[in-house]
């Protein structure tokens, strides 16, 4: 192979494993899915009774949490246990609330978002549930991703993008509790894109590329 065509290929591929900065999250949101994310306001009416429906529901899914405790054995994924405990509240205060349904029109319950609410068809909200603790809720530490995905994409309609996250304590081994809440609207977030290689297990696991194998 031509070793200057080799060098602007690699060259090339560099540029292209460049991440790709400060993306508008609307914009991200809108070339994933085709949709629109619709900013929230507060100074609009059903906005207004939105919101106070979701912070009666997070205040009661956060004190239920808290009684309960979340086991787990990283804090990391306190995040997916408290899920269920604000679906419940939203349900309680009487928000249509569940899980997305993906373009196929399947429910799929990994990925982003985490919860759908809808009050009609022209007002849907997407909510992803969070945890943090207070040492990094400052720090460059990954909190929030989404992958690209047409098959699996669970938006399918214009709607606000909200983030509810509950500060976390450990209140024993292996147990957590939430002991604050905090409700975000997310439309003027900045993304990046991280490329990577990837391949198959076809590819990987050729004959021609084994060098040894044995019974255990």
């Amino acid at each position: 192979m031509d070793e200057q065509y080799v060098r602007k290929l690699e060259e090339a591929i560099k540029k292209f494993m460049a991440p790709l900065e400060d993306i508008p999250f609307p914009i991200a949101i809108k070339a994933i899915s085709g949709y629109e994310v619709i900013a929230f306001d507060k100074n609009n009416a059903d906005d207004k009774t939105l919101l106070e429906k979701l912070s009666e529901a997070a205040a009661w899914a956060g004190e239920n949490a808290k009684n309960v405790g979340i086991k787990s054995n990283r804090p990391n994924e306190v995040g997916n246990y408290i899920e269920p405990f604000v679906k419940n509240a939203l349900i309680k205060v009487g928000l249509k609330a569940g899980t997305p349904r993906c373009k196929s029109g399947r429910r799929q319950s990994t990925g982003y978002p985490d919860i759908e609410i809808v009050e009609s068809k022209d007002r849907v909200t997407y909510l992803e549930c969070k945890t943090y603790s207070l040492k990094n809720i400052d720090t460059t530490q990954r909190a929030f991703y989404f992958s690209p995905s047409e098959e699996g994409c669970k938006i399918t309609a214009d709607a606000r993008h909200l983030v509810l996250s509950y500060q976390i304590e450990l209140k024993s081994p292996g147990v957590y509790i939430p002991v604050h809440w905090r409700l975000y609207c997310i439309e003027s977030m900045a993304v990046q894109v991280k490329h990577e290689f990837n391949t198959d297990n076809r590819q990987m696991y050729r004959k021609e590329a084994l060098l040894a194998e044995g019974k255990i």
